[in-house]
């Protein structure tokens, strides 16, 4: 009767191991050791001593177990990834590379601190190429001198020389070395004043290129059967000072009622900002005389052929000029307005109407002459060119 109560509760102490719900016998990739076989009593009477074993035998028979119970394989044969990914194990360090990063443990891929860095493991971060000298024209920027002009063509192989240095200068006149020429009348008119009618003129005529040029001026008016009142011809060198200005210099010769003096001029002309023409300049006569000039008229464009001009002019003297009726300060000052319609671009009729003052000596000696100071004309012109 004891023999059987003993053997009773032996099986049930050893039956919780084979109760146990998670199998890990059969997951890929993982060996696990034979589960030992439990011993069936002989008999009845046998007795149900548990078998003692010795350290040793427990280490070879019986795997590591972790804190969760399940058996761990052997350290000394490395980490499978899989186990690595539930947590059984910790992966060893991989060897440092070169610049001191530490090669990923990747499945199927052995690196060595040796091999060179492809672009795609430099993409994931896996490491960092080495450092290329560069190559043709992928070069540092730097002071060097620029290399010569090439003065060679590949047509001069085949052409005789003198064909191609005809054939260059050609190309260099076409291309900013060409001479042009205009002759323009700005204003060409006839007056209807109060009490007397009469006329005037202001043109310009230039030959040459962009950069420079010999320039022709002219402007005068008189009355109809009376001489002529008052006139002046400069001869003017111009030179570009800019892509819209020409700094002009050259000889003026007055002519005319009154003394016929020769100026030295100087001035600028150009395209101010906003699309208006001004024209500047000093006269210096041979007697010491210090005049000055200031124009300016802008275009405005009703439509494409009827076009408003203002215009404004002041003339200025350093000092009294008897001799040609001129006195100091601000001598004249006109402001027109001329309505044109272009038949063409070369050929436009206008109407204007202009409004003109004579101050301080100057509408003096004209008054001691006989002339009026100033007021308003009508006229009627053309503004032409070729």
């Amino acid at each position: 009767m004891i023999r059987a109560l003993l053997a009773t509760t032996a099986i049930a102490v050893t039956s919780p191991a084979f109760a146990q719900s998670m199998d890990h016998m059969h997951m890929p990739g993982m060996a696990m050791p034979a589960a030992p076989k439990a011993e069936k009593p002989k008999s009845k009477k046998a007795t149900a001593k548990p078998v003692r074993r010795t350290p040793a035998t427990s280490r070879k028979a019986t795997p590591k177990a972790s804190s969760t119970g399940h058996a761990m394989p052997d350290m000394a044969n490395g980490c499978a990834p899989e186990h690595a990914a539930m947590g059984h194990c910790t992966p060893a360090a991989a060897p440092a590379t070169s610049t001191n990063e530490a090669i990923p443990s990747m499945p199927g891929m052995a690196m060595s601190p040796t091999d060179s860095c492809p672009p795609e493991h430099a993409a994931m971060g896996h490491c960092k190429p080495a450092a290329t000298a560069p190559v043709g024209t992928d070069q540092p920027a730097g002071n060097a001198p620029r290399p010569a002009a090439p003065t060679d063509s590949a047509a001069a192989r085949f052409h005789d020389p003198a064909a191609m240095a005809a054939s260059s200068a050609f190309m260099r006149r076409e291309h900013g070395g060409m001479r042009f020429s205009q002759v323009i009348f700005n204003i060409a008119e006839a007056q209807v004043k109060k009490g007397r009618d009469g006329y005037r003129w202001d043109g310009e005529g230039w030959f040459g290129g962009d950069i420079h040029r010999l320039v022709m001026k002219s402007e005068g008016e008189g009355s109809f059967g009376r001489r002529l009142d008052g006139a002046e011809v400069q001869a003017l060198y111009s030179r570009a000072i800019g892509p819209y200005f020409d700094l002009q210099g050259g000889v003026r010769q007055d002519l005319g009622r009154g003394a016929k003096l020769t100026y030295a001029t100087i001035g600028v002309e150009g395209l101010a900002p906003y699309w208006f023409e001004v024209e500047g300049a000093l006269f210096l006569s041979d007697k010491g005389d210090v005049l000055g000039r200031v124009e300016a008229y802008y275009d405005q464009r009703i439509t494409q052929r009827l076009i408003a001009q203002p215009r404004l002019e002041l003339n200025l003297a350093a000092h009294d000029m008897p001799g040609s009726r001129i006195g100091s300060g601000l001598s004249n000052a006109e402001l027109g307005l001329r309505l044109r319609y272009e038949i063409k671009r070369e050929f436009a009729p206008y109407v204007a109407v202009s409004w003109e003052r004579r101050y301080g000596d100057t509408a003096r000696y004209a008054r001691a002459r006989g002339d009026d100071t100033g007021g308003f004309a009508l006229a009627l012109g053309v503004r032409a060119w070729f």
